[in-house]
Formats: C-alpha cells, sequence, structure tokens
C-alpha cells in the first residue's frame, strides 16, 4: 500500500459520524457534587477503617462505591439548563 493510500485511510478512520455520541460524559454542577460526596463518603470510610471501627467503615464504602458514585455518574443532566443559544440571541436582539 502507498503512502498515500495509508494517509486517506488514516483520515477516514478518524473522521466522526454526524450522528454519533461523544465519548466525554455530559455533566453538570450536581453531577460534580454528588461524585464529590461519594469520594468524600469513600475516604471517610477508609479513616474509619484505619482507626480499627469495623461497623461504620463498611456502612461507608458500600453507600461511596455502590451508591453515590454510580448515581452521580448515570443522573442525568438537569432539564432547566443549557439554555439554546437561539433564545438567548432573540432576547439579546429584541430588547
Amino acid at each position: 500500500m502507498s503512502r498515500a493510500h495509508k494517509g486517506e485511510a488514516m483520515a477516514s478512520a478518524k473522521k466522526v459520524k454526524k450522528g454519533a455520541a461523544s465519548a466525554a460524559p455530559d455533566f453538570d454542577k450536581r453531577n460534580y457534587i454528588i461524585l464529590g460526596v461519594g469520594v468524600l463518603l469513600i475516604i471517610l470510610g477508609f479513616v474509619f477503617l484505619a482507626g480499627g471501627d469495623i461497623t461504620i467503615s463498611p456502612i461507608l464504602l458500600v453507600l461511596g462505591y455502590c451508591i453515590i458514585i454510580p448515581l452521580g455518574i448515570l443522573l442525568p443532566k438537569g432539564k432547566d439548563e443549557g439554555v439554546p443559544l437561539d433564545a438567548d440571541k432573540r432576547n439579546a436582539v429584541s430588547s
């Protein structure tokens, strides 16, 4: 295969389909706060575990890993956020 054909193949492989979803998660401020709370619960669970408390530490770790972190990842972005740009332009022009 010549260099020109290799370059064309690489260029076509890098093209992304127009309707394809991006790999980046669509998080807003609420998602990051929930993830932060989950990380704090996990850290607190390990602190209690290091201190020898085998009652509260597993509870905090399970809450953090199995409930709070997945909730922060899977919770959809709020519907009230993300005003379309067209609406902003119309308001700016009419004012």
